[in-house]
């Protein structure tokens, strides 16, 4: 069982910054790849940034790239989502997740390929 806690939410206004964290503890040495997705209020949860534990993955959405960066330390079991130059439409409860399995780029970026999850960190941009 693996049980993920996200960090670093809060309030900034557009153009700011903010950094997420995610914790994970348990059983995480077995993992492939950790992700961030979103859910912004009367919307469906879409895909942001995913990486393998290798590094050797990285994957963004088209609407964060540029501007969001994830990484990782597997030595401390933390994924990191650095979002720059946020904007009122990065307002959403973010969310990291665990993948076990191999998955490949598309599966990467599918929430149903994703075994457990966060509880969840509000992230709200003021315009």
């Amino acid at each position: 069982q693996v049980h993920l806690v996200e960090s670093g939410g809060g309030l900034v206004q557009a153009g700011g910054s903010l950094r997420l964290s995610c914790a994970a503890s348990g059983s995480t040495s077995s993992h492939y790849a950790m992700g961030w997705f979103r859910q912004a209020l009367g919307k469906e949860r879409e895909f942001v940034a995913a990486m393998s534990r290798n590094g050797a993955m990285i994957l963004y959405a088209d609407s964060v790239k540029g501007r969001f960066t994830i990484s990782r330390d597997n030595a401390e079991n933390t994924v990191t989502l650095q979002m720059n130059s946020l904007k009122a439409d990065d307002t959403a409860v973010y969310y990291c997740a665990r993948r076990g399995q191999f998955c490949s780029n598309y599966e990467c970026q599918q929430e149903d390929e994703y075994d457990d999850w966060g509880q969840g960190a509000q992230v709200t941009v003021s315009s």
